[in-house]
């Protein structure tokens, strides 16, 4: 799925990244734990979390995520944003819930971050 079809089906608003909109992503993690992050997620896939810190862009900053969303409306900074864009990480915001987020996007055909469908 690409990044322009990850903010329609969320009805996200982009934040950083304009740049990437037909970069494809193929597997997605809902987690406010960074440590799951840096643990079990696949690289290249898109994570969504209800933190939106610049903690979370430096996790997926070193952990190859692809792409963040910040779920439940969460509104980061603009240090956070900065930082996203330096590290080249689409960020993405949605008024959704991690559930109904993650639920949309598997019933777009992206895949849990393990592959799994």
């Amino acid at each position: 799925m690409k990044l322009a079809d990850i903010v329609n089906v969320l009805d996200a608003k982009l934040l950083a990244g304009e740049q990437h909109l037909d970069r494809e992503f193929e597997i997605c993690r809902g987690s406010d734990l960074m440590s799951d992050i840096l643990a079990y997620f696949a690289d290249g896939g898109v994570v969504l979390t209800g933190l939106p810190t610049l903690q979370a862009v430096r996790t997926a900053a070193v952990s190859g995520v692809g792409g963040l969303v910040f779920v439940r409306g969460k509104q980061p900074s603009g240090d956070v944003v900065a930082l996203a864009r330096k590290e080249e990480i689409p960020l993405m915001m949605t008024s959704l819930s991690m559930f109904v987020a993650c639920g949309r996007l598997y019933s777009s055909g992206m895949a849990g971050h393990n592959g799994e469908r």
